[in-house]
């Protein structure tokens, strides 16, 4: 591993060597890379996090979880971006389901579903985004929610939901009433319930964990099935989609760092004119400068945790955090497969991999030219500009 530039405590420290150690014990880079090839979520590298308590981490102990806050999180996903790219997104998922039932979720509603995902038993899905529109998800709402009695009927699609064909649990957003941003609601979902349908899509990247179409027809779920407030799901959930931005833009991270260190190992291999490729000053140039913008990135994502930790808003530095992650991260991944060559295109090396799963960056869990808007508007002060 390079060295890393930011300070962390020595328990976080601590943290992030035993992840390391677990990681390069229970699926070393070759077995990373296979099951990548495979499309195979990897399970044993899932049982070997929630041994560890990773799966915990961001709730309080006294709540059944691991302690720790945000920056625990981005440590734990920028590991598993450099390492294991599709268990990086599982667990971004992950979080965000444990952190939005910890914040909206009923004494009943944690014990049944939020305890057995912090033990690893279970896993969570959450279905925001539809077909009609991604960013602009308030007026593409189509997915509906309503009374019948003491339960509630759901019917909609979703799109572009991860985990939606393997996970246990749906948490699902719908229309529950007709104001634009307070009318929607949140549901806790079975995912083998009656009615639910979910269809994975042939996906480029990401290989290991399943991305879906999502059909929800004709879904009873009982009344006790509302998570948090009725008609008050989407400001609700506003938190903890500045915590997935700031989560995606560790695994960012992760990634581009990920594959600034294999480069740098190949170019110290790989010979030509009899001098290891290394030894070019157009290489090490190269290599310097996508370093600098990953090692620049992670300051600010982990100033963007500790902001989270100490309550404080992070809607303009997560939104920094992402765009400037996303960026270094592709541009890392990109010098890499330029010094890679040929041998970048050899889908058993993991320089291919970093190429193709940090594209999801790009755009998700928001675009860039999204990102540049809110820190248009929120730090420099323009009008809205959408």
């Amino acid at each position: 591993m390079l060295p890393q530039m930011a300070t962390l405590t020595e328990e976080q420290q601590m943290l992030r060597d035993a992840l390391e150690g677990a990681i390069d014990r229970v699926s070393p880079v070759g077995r990373v890379q296979e099951l990548d090839n495979a499309k195979t979520f990897d399970t044993a590298l899932h049982a070997a996090l929630a041994e560890l308590g990773i799966m915990g981490i961001g709730i309080p102990e006294e709540q059944g979880g691991s302690g720790g806050g945000a920056v625990e999180q981005v440590i734990v996903l920028e590991v598993l971006g450099r390492k294991a790219t599709s268990m990086a997104v599982f667990m971004v998922v992950h979080f965000m389901a444990t952190r939005i039932l910890r914040e909206n979720g009923t004494p009943e509603q944690m014990a049944a579903h939020l305890a057995p995902l912090l033990r690893g038993e279970t896993k969570a899905s959450f279905c925001l985004t539809e077909a009609s529109g991604g960013t602009d998800i308030l007026s593409a709402m189509k997915t509906r929610a309503r009374r019948d009695g003491d339960d509630w009927i759901i019917n909609g699609n979703k799109m572009w939901i991860s985990g939606a064909s393997t996970s246990d649990m749906l948490i699902v957003l719908a229309r529950t009433g007709e104001h634009r941003s307070r009318g929607l609601s949140m549901f806790v979902v079975p995912a083998r319930a009656e009615g639910v349908t979910a269809t994975e899509v042939a996906t480029m990247a990401i290989n290991g964990y399943d991305t879906n179409s999502l059909a929800l027809d004709e879904v009873r779920v009982p009344g006790d099935a509302l998570l948090g407030q009725l008609d008050n799901g989407f400001p609700q959930v506003i938190a903890t989609l500045n915590g997935e931005r700031m989560n995606a833009a560790a695994v960012a991270v992760g990634i581009g760092r990920g594959a600034v260190e294999v480069t740098r190992d190949y170019a110290m291999e790989r010979t030509a004119f009899d001098r290891p490729i290394g030894q070019f000053q157009s290489v090490q140039h190269q290599l310097s400068i996508a370093g600098i913008g990953i090692e620049s990135a992670w300051l600010m994502v982990l100033e963007a945790a500790r902001k989270d930790d100490a309550g404080e808003a992070t809607d303009v530095l997560s939104s920094m955090a992402k765009w400037s992650s996303a960026r270094a991260a592709v541009h890392c991944a990109d010098v890499g497969m330029e010094i890679f060559a040929g041998a970048g295109f050899d889908s058993d090396l993991p320089i291919q991999r970093y190429y193709r799963d940090v594209r999801l960056y790009s755009f998700a869990p928001l675009n860039q030219n999204m990102a540049l808007n809110m820190i248009a508007e929120r730090w420099l002060g323009f009008p809205r500009s959408f």
